[in-house]
């Protein structure tokens, strides 16, 4: 009996399409295509709803307890290095960049002039109390002309008081001349010699004048040389100041940048050589004025550095500005004259880093970089 080969038994979900109407059949493997791709597109849009969503709230809830702006930047102080004197440059004695403390030597100029002119003063200032001494002397002698003058008056006013107690006791014996114990020839006498008294007496006076002109003279002298003396002295000390300023020193500890003199170079006073920025900067914010309402100093801040990117760091407002940016330009605008055009304005509010994001960004803080900043008010 031979074996008859019969066909497998299609499976459960296999369609005959021996079954199917003509082109039922290639609907349906159509259907079947399709349905997975429809399910994966709708998750796909499920998924980006839903992101979109959550999106949209967490901005919303952020607008709301936060303010935000991006007109932000890193500030601190930044000391233009100038020398105080002219001068031919003799030694530069730092470079681009390089970091400093304060009183170290920067630039060291040629000191040839400036030492002249102490030694020029020096040679001043002992002239002045050179004179100052000779004038002193001329003072002590006028001095004791004075005294002397004034000794002689005494004594001359003694023997005046007797030469006039002479004359009168003499004019009082001479009564009459009839029955007089003093003659006239006494009473000449004693008359002549109160004159000359008087006269002495005089001469006194004028030569006590004379000294004490002298005397006074001798003093206006002394306070010339005073005045001279301390002129000399001011001289010396600015000649020495000057000498001193040939050496420029940093004004700060710091980071030095715009490095512009070289040795040879020659300089005048106040001619910027460097800035100088110190390692301490702060962040500068400027919000609408629509947006300060709620803040105030002490409140905490977060904030992005452009240069420091993903670094999330931290601080506190210090204070806000006391008028708007406006106010503070070279020309302020005049809103009272012409056309009037409503525009917001920003204060600048100061934020100071906390300990922990000043350590975490080291030197990474640069002078003018920008910044993100947010402020919770609510």
């Amino acid at each position: 009996m031979s074996s008859i080969d019969t066909p497998p038994a299609p499976a459960a979900n296999t369609i005959n399409k021996n079954t199917l109407a003509p082109g039922e059949s290639d609907i349906t493997t159509q259907v079947m295509a399709v349905t997975p791709r429809r399910l994966g597109r709708n998750l796909i849009i499920a998924v980006l709803g839903l992101g979109i969503a959550a999106w949209l709230a967490d901005f919303g809830w952020h607008a709301w307890h936060y303010e935000e702006t991006d007109d932000a930047y890193v500030v601190g102080h930044l000391h233009q290095v100038s020398p105080q004197i002219d001068g031919q440059v003799k030694e530069v004695l730092v470079a681009d960049n390089q970091l400093v403390k304060a009183g170290d030597v920067l630039v060291r100029l040629n000191p040839l002039k400036y030492e002249i002119a102490v030694e020029k003063a020096q040679a001043y200032v002992a002239q002045a109390h050179a004179k100052k001494i000779e004038d002193a002397a001329a003072l002590a002698d006028a001095q004791a002309r004075v005294s002397q003058a004034e000794a002689q008056i005494g004594e001359i006013d003694a023997q005046l008081e007797l030469a006039r107690l002479n004359h009168e006791r003499n004019q009082v014996m001479f009564g009459d001349g009839k029955n007089g114990v003093v003659t006239q020839s006494e009473l000449d006498k004693s008359h002549s010699a109160l004159a000359v008294t008087r006269a002495s007496a005089d001469a006194a006076k004028a030569s006590l004048t004379a000294a004490q002109a002298v005397q006074q003279a001798a003093s206006a002298q002394i306070e010339a040389a005073d005045a001279a003396n301390a002129a000399a002295e001011a001289e010396l000390h600015d000649a020495r100041r000057q000498l001193a300023d040939t050496v420029v020193t940093a004004p700060a500890d710091g980071r030095i940048g715009n490095k512009s003199v070289e040795i040879g170079d020659q300089v005048k006073s106040g001619q910027m050589l460097f800035a100088l920025a110190e390692p301490s900067p702060w962040i500068v914010a400027n919000f609408k004025e629509t947006q300060i309402a709620r803040m105030h100093a002490g409140q905490p801040v977060e904030f992005t550095i452009d240069s420091l990117p993903g670094q999330m760091l931290h601080g506190t407002i210090d204070s806000l500005a006391p008028a708007s940016g406006a106010q503070f330009a070279l020309l302020p605008p005049d809103n009272a004259t012409g056309n009037f055009n409503k525009v917001v304005q920003r204060v600048p509010v100061k934020i100071v880093l906390d300990d922990a994001s000043r350590a975490q960004c080291r030197d990474g803080l640069r002078l003018g970089c920008s910044a993100v900043v947010d402020i919770r008010v609510r």
